[in-house]
């Protein structure tokens, strides 16, 4: 059975708010705990009962739609998703990079509002199951990563190696020849692998210990690709290596 999203709205235009609380109460698996003016009003909301989704406007006075999302970032997956509202679409990259669930560019319609909806409600739903299979299945097996406003679940065991680009992480895989893209950091990414599995080895690349077929003085092969080593990680990899030689 499909859940219920505690939703709230924000917008300091009461044209577009009163818009989005309609649809919010027209649709049967959102329920509208509260609508805002302002970021500041729902910011002290949220820290008072559990939201799961906030449709959120992004210019507005004191605290931006963006900033707010910032603070809530800090939660992690306990922190209410987020689907932008905005006339100004100039601000979709800044939506991705804070992980928002979606962009809706003003004005929309009804159809728009409910693809987003239910892309949260999926969203929240996978995070549910996830949470509550952790106990009966084995720890360290997979993880989620937001790609292109998709949150793709991969195996720990089918991650070759992680390279780092700018504002982004390619991830290459055993089963697919495509490597997937993510709005993340190398950084951010190397928090969620279990050190047990994956070790850094370059500023630009995070490697899978079990994947390794070679190595040499200064580089690591896997596959076909080789990865350098750098100073700053020789090492720990060398700690490493020594346990089974």
């Amino acid at each position: 059975m499909s859940i219920t999203l505690e939703c709230i709205a924000v917008d300091d235009e009461p044209l577009a708010l009163g818009l989005v609380c309609a649809f919010i109460e027209k649709t049967p698996f959102l329920n509208l705990a509260g609508r805002y003016s302002s970021a500041v009003e729902a910011l002290q909301v949220i820290n008072s009962k559990p939201i799961d989704v906030i449709f959120l406007d992004i210019q507005m006075p004191d605290l931006t739609g963006i900033e707010l999302a910032r603070v809530l970032e800090k939660a992690g997956n306990k922190a209410p998703r987020i689907i932008f509202t905005t006339a100004f679409n100039q601000y979709a990259l800044d939506g991705f990079r804070v992980d928002a669930i979606d962009y809706l560019l003003k004005p929309f319609n009804y159809e728009e509002f409910l693809r987003a909806a239910s892309k949260a409600q999926a969203y929240v739903e996978l995070v549910q199951k996830a949470s509550s299979a952790g106990s009966a299945e084995p720890k360290d097996e997979y993880l989620f990563l937001k790609v292109e406003y998709q949150l793709v679940r991969i195996a720990y065991d089918d991650i070759l190696y992680t390279e780092g680009l700018k504002d982004y992480v390619k991830v290459h895989l055993k089963s697919d020849p495509k490597p997937i893209l993510s709005l993340t950091s190398l950084k951010a990414l190397e928090e969620k692998l279990p050190a047990s599995k994956f070790m850094r080895v370059h500023r630009s690349f995070i490697v899978n210990l079990d994947k390794i077929s070679a190595v040499t003085r200064n580089t690591i092969q896997i596959g076909a690709t080789s990865i350098p080593v750098s100073d700053q990680y020789k090492e720990a990899f060398n700690q490493f290596l020594s346990k089974w030689m």
